[in-house]
């Protein structure tokens, strides 16, 4: 698939019925489009299956409650589908988009109770969200924005306005020759990249920010229960940036990011070392199996 993401052939599924691509429209007076009330799931389909979709399908909809609205679908509902789309599109490997967002209705103003939750689940056949950092490491920026005080924001939510500052920062690395940015916290503590969570190795050890403050993700949780696995121990804490000096690896993981090494971030150097592509080998291996 190429072109502008509205204009191309396919399905996608949308209130209940698969619709023509290039019709999957809303109306400009969308509550979401004014007050990102709005939430979203992104996942891959590996050989006809998605990876742990009923996961990512309960928490689209606990997102949804997080922001005071009521997905009127359930996770089963939400699976079929997924599952109808990627059919629809003669699709086994692809990534899949649910989201859901108020929509236009009798209310317009910060308030909307009076209008619809609606629902739709598109997709798209995407290779590596990193391109060639997949295999020689990617390079990250440190952003200027920070992740907020989790009592300003539901910070447990996929939320679309959340990613506001995601853009702001991976555009700014982007015009600095780097692919990502990796934000530090209100508190100053390492926290995660634009749209990944964020691993170190020292000493045969891996240290990961504590999920306090950001998306716990559903990556990130597999990764460390395949590390604990294979007798790793695992730190799950607060980081300071002084401590970027003393890691000898670092990788990526998401949804999109898979797990993607990371050689920079910004003067600090990391090797591509045995431990990061023998979890990237490992995680492949699973969500392929």
């Amino acid at each position: 698939m190429s072109g502008s993401y509205d204009d191309r052939d396919g399905k996608i599924w949308m209130d209940g019925q698969l619709v023509d691509w290039r019709d999957a429209n809303v109306h400009i007076l969308t509550h979401a489009l004014h007050y990102a009330s709005s939430v979203f799931e992104g996942e891959r389909c590996y050989n006809g299956k998605i990876f742990k979709g009923e996961e990512h399908s309960a928490r689209l909809r606990r997102s949804a409650q997080l922001l005071d609205m009521e997905i009127p679908y359930s996770v089963e509902e939400i699976e079929k589908a997924k599952y109808d789309m990627l059919k629809a599109n003669g699709w086994t490997d692809a990534y899949v988009r649910a989201v859901a967002w108020r929509g236009a209705g009798e209310d317009m103003g910060v308030s909307a109770r009076k209008n619809p939750v609606r629902l739709a689940v598109a997709g798209w056949e995407w290779g590596n969200y990193y391109g060639d950092a997949k295999m020689q490491g990617a390079k990250l920026d440190i952003a200027k924005w920070r992740r907020p005080d989790p009592r300003t924001i539901p910070a447990e939510a996929k939320a679309a306005g959340l990613y506001m500052i995601c853009t702001m920062s991976k555009h700014a690395a982007e015009d600095r020759g780097y692919s990502d940015a990796l934000f530090m916290d209100w508190r100053g503590y390492v926290a995660e990249a634009t749209g990944a969570n964020i691993f170190f190795v020292k000493d045969g050890e891996v240290h990961t920010p504590k999920a306090d403050v950001f998306l716990n993700g559903i990556t990130r949780q597999t990764v460390i229960g395949l590390l604990k696995e294979k007798g790793i121990t695992v730190h799950e804490r607060l980081i300071e940036p002084t401590e970027l000096a003393e890691f000898e690896q670092c990788w990526l993981t998401g949804t999109a990011a898979e797990v993607t090494p990371v050689s920079q971030i910004r003067d600090f150097n990391f090797e591509v070392g045995a431990l990061t592509r023998d979890i990237a080998e490992t995680y492949e291996k699973l969500v392929r199996a």
